[in-house]
């Protein structure tokens, strides 16, 4: 029987190590309705990071050039997966794909996901609501696949400006759309 909800540590990639992050966990949960709540939290050296600061919610593109988390959601057996990025500042995106980075401009991804994003000295806490319409269905037998990842952007240049981090890291550079990637299956509620 697979799990409903799970918590695990991502790890960055090796071409990209981080010294100012001391650990980076992630919690998903399926819920009853069939939406997923997902919750980050990133330790370390909050003053060596770039952190976006609050903006108006919404739409938004190229999030992941500054620090964001990311979720990778597709149902086994099926190449198609969506991709959502989520910024500390409020902002969000949402991207279908036919499969592996083939958008699929037909599906449009609109409901916007409740986001919290919560600074400490020491800490960034970050949670994100998606509602069922924006994830894939899933047909009875078939699991919602998972990659989870970050990227976190540092404010200074001593240890490389980006480090990527993911649950699983398949490819010799970071590339959160690889399927392998796709480390964790939830069961449908």
């Amino acid at each position: 029987m697979f799990p409903t909800e799970f918590t695990l540590t991502l790890c960055p990639h090796p071409a990209t190590p981080a010294a100012v992050i001391r650990r980076l966990e992630v919690h998903a949960e399926r819920r009853a309705d069939g939406g997923l709540d997902l919750a980050w939290c990133l330790r370390g050296d909050m003053a060596r990071l770039s952190i976006p600061a609050p903006a108006t919610p919404g739409c938004a593109d190229e999030l992941w050039q500054h620090t964001c988390f990311e979720a990778f959601v597709g149902v086994t057996g099926d190449a198609a997966y969506r991709e959502f990025n989520f910024s500390p500042s409020g902002q969000w995106a949402a991207y279908a794909f036919a499969g592996y980075r083939q958008r699929d401009e037909t599906v449009a991804l609109l409901t916007p996901p409740q986001i919290t994003a919560r600074l400490f000295a020491g800490r960034l806490e970050f949670e994100a609501s998606m509602a069922p319409a924006m994830l894939p269905a899933t047909p009875a037998g078939s699991r919602l696949q998972l990659a989870l990842a970050a990227v976190v952007e540092a404010s200074d240049t001593v240890d490389g400006s980006h480090s990527y981090w993911a649950l699983r890291h398949p490819a010799a550079h970071p590339d959160f759309h690889h399927r392998d990637g796709f480390a964790i299956a939830l069961a449908a509620p």
